[in-house]
């Protein structure tokens, strides 16, 4: 994109101009974004539900009764047939041959971290690697890990662009064996870590999980290419609905390892209560606690039909040109004496970076204005963002700077928030601003914000008088 200064409108790009197709789709399935003059960024919390999306719901549920499936009566039958036609959408949104993956339903992808961490085999001798800037859904998987006396290894995010060095990557995976953890984009910087490191990892014996969440919304993944062993997945961050809805997409033969320290219903072939032992289901379903949600789990399939019918290419291509747009407007953003306004967290282009943008904005005195302050604002205006560490602590660490030797500090009883702990170590904030981009994003989005950064915080200094308690992940 062309070079701009605030106040000037720069040339469209011919890529953006080629996604016209999404704003007719804004103005006709997503017209409850602007017929509130609401401004939503924040797609990478949640995505946004086309209208047809609801149709096709109520639509469903009207012309036919459905069961729970685990039976062989009509009803039972009808939501069995529906759910396995989910099963085979997922398969194919990801290019993954149903010889080689199972799809195990999950409430969230934070759900399907679980189910790895807790039937994964650690053991002595064994190594959990996590990169620095997983998810507390992915880094919760580590207590399994120390439980079993598995060793944890962190990899540290650097500064300035907050990435995982290769080296470091490299030289963690070419000790022992066990299982590597690492997001295809973070949820915090918009960082997409290199594919690539998947088959290295498993070349040294490695299984993989892959964290798709924040990266699958706008950008296509191969499995048959990229043949990672386990990937989370939140669909309403794909599709924006169905929630409760997650899948653990997995690699059969790596699936085949795990050992479930539980049953329950629907896990098991056969079970004797006073005899003491359980047969687990030969297939995906030993994995799938309970009753599914039968009523939700079809409308994955008209999501990712849906997305198909769009194009990933196209939603990938109207992402990119807005995260330059975004980057270069906040980049823009200046006092009256030419100091910055921004202090951006992540990389300044769009090179392996997703359209996530996290960032803090600084007083004319290069202070960084308090994020709960631009939480209060943002919403009364009709914009929004999220603010906070975004579940993603490693990340948060790495961009505000924290030492290893402060963080390793005991803190005291008495505290309860990251803002507590923060306090203590005596830094300015608890948190950063992240803007997010998606599948129907637009240009007056982007400027609606940055007009609003620009009115409300250029030359002044504001005071953090009457903020209200930080948003929770």
């Amino acid at each position: 994109m062309s070079d701009f200064r605030v106040g000037a409108m720069p040339t469209v790009h011919p890529d953006y101009t080629g996604t016209w197709r999404l704003d007719e789709l804004r103005a006709t399935e997503y017209r409850h974004l602007d017929e509130h003059g609401q401004v939503y960024l924040d797609y990478t919390g949640a995505g946004v539900a086309a209208q047809a999306q609801f149709r096709a719901h109520f639509e469903r549920l009207g012309a036919a009764c459905y069961g729970n499936p685990h039976s062989e009566n009509p009803t039972s039958s009808a939501s069995t047939v529906l759910v396995e036609e989910a099963r085979a959408a997922i398969l194919r949104f990801f290019n993954a041959s149903p010889d080689d993956y199972a799809v195990i339903f999950t409430a969230n992808a934070t759900g399907a971290c679980r189910l790895v961490g807790e039937a994964y085999p650690f053991h002595r001798g064994t190594r959990l690697v996590l990169t620095g800037d997983n998810h507390n859904s992915a880094n919760g998987i580590r207590e399994f890990a120390k439980a079993r006396g598995a060793r944890v290894v962190q990899l540290p995010v650097r500064r300035p662009d907050l990435r995982v060095g290769e080296a470091e990557v490299r030289a963690a995976v070419g000790r022992r064996r066990g299982l590597f953890v690492f997001p295809a984009q973070s949820n915090f910087t918009g960082v997409q870590h290199p594919l690539e490191w998947v088959g290295l990892a498993q070349r040294h014996g490695y299984d993989v999980l892959l964290d798709a969440a924040a990266f699958a919304p706008a950008n296509p993944l191969d499995l048959t290419a990229v043949p990672a062993d386990f990937v989370p997945v939140s669909w309403y961050k794909v599709f924006g609905y169905p929630t409760g809805v997650g899948a653990l997409v997995a690699r059969r033969t790596a699936l085949a390892r795990l050992r479930r320290p539980w049953f329950s219903g629907g896990t098991i072939q056969a079970v004797s209560a006073h005899g003491g032992w359980h047969v687990p289901a030969p297939d995906e379903t030993a994995f799938e606690d309970g009753t599914l949600n039968f009523l939700s789990i079809p409308d994955v399939r008209f999501g990712i039909d849906w997305v198909a019918g769009i194009g990933m290419d196209l939603i990938h291509r109207r992402v990119r040109c807005l995260t330059s747009w975004l980057l270069r407007r906040l980049g823009d953003l200046r006092h009256a004496d030419g100091s910055p306004m921004i202090l951006l967290y992540g990389p300044e282009g769009t090179r392996l970076r997703g359209g996530t943008v996290a960032f803090n904005v600084l007083d004319r005195h290069g202070r960084i204005v308090d994020e709960r302050l631009i939480a209060r604002d943002t919403a009364a205006a009709g914009i929004s963002v999220r603010t906070g560490c975004f579940c993603n602590p490693g990340a948060g660490e790495a961009a505000f700077e924290i030492s290893e030797r402060a963080l390793r500090r005991p803190a005291d009883d008495g505290m309860r928030t990251l803002d507590d702990y923060l306090g203590h170590l005596g830094l300015p904030t608890g948190g950063a601003v992240r803007a997010s981009l998606g599948l129907v994003s637009n240009i007056a989005d982007i400027e609606r914000f940055v007009t609003f950064l620009d009115d409300a915080y250029a030359d002044r200094a504001p005071t953090p008088d009457g903020l209200k308690p930080r948003e929770r992940c």
